[in-house]
């Protein structure tokens, strides 16, 4: 169905959307860093020119994905440099660019994979989890040709706190931080009492998070967002050819002091000489 909350990237709230039972609630929604016009259009234009000179191989739900990692099984948790020559050439600018993202400090990329998505293949990602056995919490996307939207879910058993958006004097959306206590002294108590006294609970079941993805914009999903939300893509918000482009770190076993930590090592030394084909 329709997504009932929208992520607001300036106070990093999800706002319930206005025609869904939620208008006028928000929660916090942490673990997303998004940041729009990441390249510029002549950048874009480049980097799928250069793709698009390498094969698309068909993958799940109508997509097509290049490759750029080692070769791993996740089932059997074996990982090998298999015929990995690292990431390709066009990505160490846009990897150097990461730089200056505060939540991508010491962002170490050792995969990269593009993925294709089309209207007329009725592309889509269904809700899932990227593994977290040997990808780290940080997962970096960029959203290149046209816009789409994140749909994120959650399975867990637990409830969301809600909280108003809005104070019932004017009508309008006041900023979140503004019904506290300040608030509760100017208002003449009662909505102020009724704020603080019934937040909404909903069943986490209940609630999905839409978070827009501009053209050429980059989104970083980490923590709760990371962990406890499921992304997906649906059909319906692949209006037009769209590339993601993920970028992926290594988990805490295949780092700095990991049990696999010299296996990391040999494969972000192949992955950051940036001379990489597709696998």
């Amino acid at each position: 169905g329709e997504d009932n909350f929208t992520y607001c990237p300036a106070t990093g709230l999800a706002k319930g959307n206005e025609r869904s039972e939620f208008a006028g609630w928000a929660f916090p929604f942490p673990g997303v860093f998004l940041t729009e016009e990441f390249i510029g259009k002549d950048e874009e234009s480049e980097i799928v020119e250069l793709m698009d000179r390498d094969d698309w191989k068909p993958s799940q739900s109508g997509r097509k994905k290049q490759d750029y990692g080692p070769k791993v099984n996740f089932k059997k948790q074996r990982l090998k440099a298999g015929s990995f020559t690292g990431l390709p050439s066009f990505s160490k600018k846009i990897v150097a660019q990461m730089k200056a993202c505060s939540v991508l400090g010491g962002f170490l990329p050792v995969e990269q994979c593009n993925l294709d998505y089309m209207p007329e293949r009725g592309s889509a990602i269904d809700p899932h989890f990227d593994d977290w056995w040997l990808w780290g919490e940080r997962l970096v996307s960029l959203n290149l040709l046209s816009k789409t939207v994140l749909s994120m879910s959650c399975d867990s058993e637990d409830s969301i706190q809600l909280f108003p958006t809005f104070s019932k004097e004017n009508g309008e959306l006041s900023p979140p931080g503004s019904l506290t206590q300040t608030s509760a002294c100017k208002n003449s108590g009662e909505e102020a009492v009724s704020c603080v006294l019934s937040p909404r609970l909903v069943p986490s079941k209940e609630v999905t998070v839409a978070i827009h993805l501009p053209r050429r914009s980059l989104v970083v999903l980490y923590g709760d967002a990371r962990y406890k939300w499921k992304h997906a893509i649906y059909r319906k918000h692949i209006e037009h050819r769209r590339i993601c482009v993920t970028f992926r770190e290594l988990s805490a076993e295949f780092s700095a002091g990991g049990t696999q930590e010299e296996l990391g090592k040999e494969l972000l030394e192949i992955a950051l000489s940036f001379q990489g084909r597709p696998v």
